[in-house]
């Protein structure tokens, strides 16, 4: 006993590092990246490549600039440019698209100090702040392959439009579920997010409570309100927001009571602007809105120390 060392906490050891946790996220990410680009052909990759150069360039320069540590290889802000990227329109302008990952890396995550520091995902505040920016751009979704779009048709209503407007021809569910609709390049295909989702989940990057919350909620809550709830589940961008954005560590809560709460806030403020909102798609704004809320939800379920008593 004395050799014993004894150090401040934490004292649990995990093999996993920034680096581990986002290249796993990169891997369940490319089969979206790959429906994108089946679906919305070579421009799809363009605007992620373009995304994600763009959002790695802004963390070197700024760290650069302001002599902090440059943390690019941790691959965060390759995942936050193609997180971005897949929320966008596979018709985006390239400048646009370059926007949005400056402000998502420099406004969002390096203002507020780095990674760990921001307090709201960067991805979805610059998706929103582009929504308001560049509204008609941000809604200009080009026609899927395989959709029951026109071949010559330049623009295509989403599923949660047609829903919302009362007018218009709605996919199939088989079609809603492979991703032959509009929408974001990376948001369409709930097959290949569904994939995505369980490889993280399989590797404990992330665990079942909020995308399971998130979701769950979505459905129920538009099967009681009679708005057909498995198009719903299946349109805009739940499921992205439910396994990749919903989840992110830093503007989310850590124990499994608040990641419960979170997703069911998340769910319930989806259904309220889809369903009375003046946007037709309210996953951004939940999660967004959620991330402010956090640190209620953190203290309210923060977990007692051991033999701690109440202060």
């Amino acid at each position: 006993m004395n050799n014993m060392i004894v150090s401040v906490n934490p004292h649990v050891y995990a093999k996993d590092t920034t680096q581990t946790i986002m290249r796993d996220v990169l891997i369940a990410l490319f089969p979206a990246v790959i429906a994108s680009i089946l679906f919305f052909g070579v421009r799809a990759l363009l605007v992620e490549v373009v995304c994600v150069a763009v959002a790695v360039a802004c963390e070197w320069a700024f760290e650069k600039i302001t002599n902090r540590p440059v943390t690019i290889l941790d691959l965060s802000a390759a995942v936050t440019g193609l997180l971005l990227a897949l929320n966008l329109p596979a018709s985006i302008p390239l400048w646009q698209a370059m926007f949005g990952s400056f402000v998502a890396i420099i406004v969002v995550k390096q203002f507020f100090g780095g990674i760990g520091q921001n307090f709201a995902n960067p991805a979805i505040t610059a998706r929103v702040i582009m929504l308001v920016a560049f509204s008609g751009a941000m809604t200009n979704w080009v026609p899927a392959a395989f959709s029951n779009a026109p071949v010559d048709a330049v623009t295509a209503a989403t599923p949660l439009a047609v829903i919302a407007g009362g007018e218009g021809e709605l996919p199939s569910l088989l079609q809603m579920f492979l991703g032959a609709r509009g929408g974001s390049m990376g948001e369409t295909s709930c097959l290949a997010l569904l994939i995505g989702g369980a490889y993280l989940i399989y590797r404990r990057v992330i665990s079942w409570h909020t995308p399971v919350a998130f979701i769950g909620t979505v459905l129920v809550c538009t099967a009681l309100l009679g708005q057909q709830p498995l198009y719903q589940v299946m349109a805009g961008g739940l499921f992205l927001g439910a396994f990749f954005m919903a989840t992110d560590y830093t503007t989310s809560p850590p124990t499994p009571a608040g990641k419960l709460i979170f997703g069911l806030g998340c769910g319930l403020i989806t259904v309220l602007i889809r369903v009375w909102g003046n946007y037709p798609e309210g996953v951004s704004f939940s999660i967004l809105l959620m991330n402010i809320l956090n640190p209620y939800i953190c203290e309210w379920t923060k977990t007692k120390p051991f033999g701690g008593v109440k202060a």
